[in-house]
């Protein structure tokens, strides 16, 4: 079991007597050999300062150099010096700031503690949890202030134990006590060389892989020495205990996924999906520009903004089709017409972002995906158009009228212009998983996007290869580990 040590200015002003944690100083730490030869201790920093070369930026800072866990770590402490991480925190988490919020007194500021994610009050936990899954650290304080409106995070700063009021002290030491014995994941499995979070949240409207598609991921992973467990968007103060990140959630640079992904990058585990992956599979302007930069087909595309819109039928035609830049599952993606509807739309969508992808209308029964991982074909579907619908999502519908159906193929039966036209692309994208949409019209292939988190869903992607897709995508995993030395 990796050590656990709590790192301290002066180890008696923490009168904590926790089996297997050890009460240390920080010069202690820094200093003796004996901690430096520890293999992947967990290593709590309450030190007074993480100013810039203080000792207690010094402990965070050379834990991650000895392979150690630190908490806060180094990202942690430059997130609390950027503004507009706690701006971005706050409104990640606003109806949770609202609700927790909303019976208090609105004249004057109101400030929160957070003791390894717990408040003195009960009925603040839930948004003290938050918090330290946003910045994880063993001692915050926040700051909420109201608009007239509505309450905002102001600030959020890390506080010494020193700073701790008394009446809180032994609240404090029950609320660490709870988290250092509290299980904090499965018992390992003693064959496992790696640890993996899947983060996957089974309940939202569309995901990328089913419940069953995950449980065999979870196994293909356990095969191969990855322990593998589900990750919910509460756990991303867990990234540091990791060494990969396996992103089965729908993506978007404005949502916990890409979060959940810059910090895993940041922290040095294998992440698919990668967060530059996310930021150019996201947004439909960059692949639209990407496509015409590599002159590859795809439908007549216009970029559209104030000064252009106007001339978007004329050299697109009518119908067309409409795309809000970040958009997923066929959501903000409209097919405009009339003259009438496309002004109506257009409108709407610039208010929204600055910049509207307009498209050429190609009819067609279906689309192909061509799967592709770490540079190479994984799988390859026709994706049929939901019923009395051009699209293959049919979000005005549920069940089975809202999607299609499918037809998987193995890859040496996929046209040739269209699996080529797939790898060159995701490959322009990374070396990450991608789904690309293509077109065929008259026997060519017209790219329509890029997705860096296609789905794989048992008993669809999987039709052809069966439980070795699942096998594939943790050998990806497993020889990137392995080619780091971890």
């Amino acid at each position: 079991m990796a050590a656990i040590l709590l790192v301290i200015d002066n180890p008696k002003d923490w009168p904590l007597n926790v089996e297997g944690v050890d009460v240390l100083s920080a010069r202690q730490y820094l200093t003796e050999p004996r901690y430096s030869l520890l293999k992947g201790a967990k290593v709590f920093n309450l030190c007074k300062s993480y100013r810039y070369q203080n000792l207690g930026y010094y402990v965070s800072l050379l834990a991650q150099a000895r392979g150690h866990k630190p908490l806060p770590d180094i990202s942690t402490i430059q997130d609390l010096k950027l503004s507009e991480m706690i701006r971005g925190a706050g409104e990640e988490i606003e109806e949770l700031i609202q609700e927790s919020l909303d019976h208090l007194p609105t004249a004057e500021p109101f400030v929160l503690s957070v003791y390894f994610g717990q408040n003195v009050e009960e009925k603040f936990n839930r948004l003290a949890l938050a918090l330290f899954n946003q910045f994880p650290a063993p001692f915050l304080r926040a700051q909420f202030r109201h608009d007239g409106d509505a309450w905002r995070l102001e600030t959020v700063k890390t506080i010494a134990a020193s700073e701790i009021p008394p009446e809180h002290f032994l609240d404090v030491l029950n609320f660490a006590t709870h988290y250092f014995v509290r299980p904090h994941r499965k018992p390992r499995h003693v064959e496992a060389r790696y640890e993996m979070g899947i983060l996957h949240d089974p309940d939202a409207a569309n995901t990328p892989s089913n419940e069953k598609a995950i449980r065999k991921f979870i196994k293909a992973a356990e095969s191969m020495g990855i322990a593998a467990e589900i990750l919910s968007k509460d756990d991303y103060g867990r990234i540091p205990e990791l060494d990969a990140l396996f992103i089965r959630d729908t993506t978007s640079v404005n949502h916990y996924t890409f979060r959940f992904s810059r910090r895993a990058a940041a922290e040095g585990l294998e992440v698919i999906d990668d967060p530059e992956s996310i930021v150019r599979c996201s947004n439909k302007v960059y692949l639209a520009e990407l496509l015409n930069h590599h002159r590859i087909p795809a439908p007549p595309t216009l970029i559209l903004h104030r000064d252009n819109w106007e001339s978007g039928p004329a050299i697109l035609g009518l119908p067309l089709v409409l795309k809000q830049p970040d958009s997923s599952f066929s959501l903000g993606v409209i097919k405009a017409a009339t003259r009438e509807e496309y002004e109506r739309e257009v409108e709407r969508l610039l208010k929204v972002s600055d910049l509207v992808i307009g498209q050429g209308f190609v009819p067609t029964g279906f689309d192909w995906r061509i799967g592709v991982l770490d540079r190479e074909p994984l799988f390859a579907c026709k994706y049929f158009m939901a019923p009395e619908h051009w699209q293959i999502y049919n979000n005005s519908k549920k069940g089975d009228d809202s999607l299609g159906e499918f037809e998987t193929w193995p890859i040496d039966a996929v046209p040739p212009d269209v699996l080529k036209a797939g790898i060159r692309v995701a490959n322009l994208i990374g070396d990450g998983l991608y789904g690309v949409d293509i077109k065929e019209v008259n026997g060519k292939a017209h790219v329509i996007e890029v997705n860096d988190n296609p789905n794989i869903d048992a008993g669809i992607e999987d039709k052809i290869l069966g439980e070795e897709i699942y096998l594939r995508v943790m050998r990806v995993f497993l020889k990137r580990l392995e080619s780091r030395g971890r």
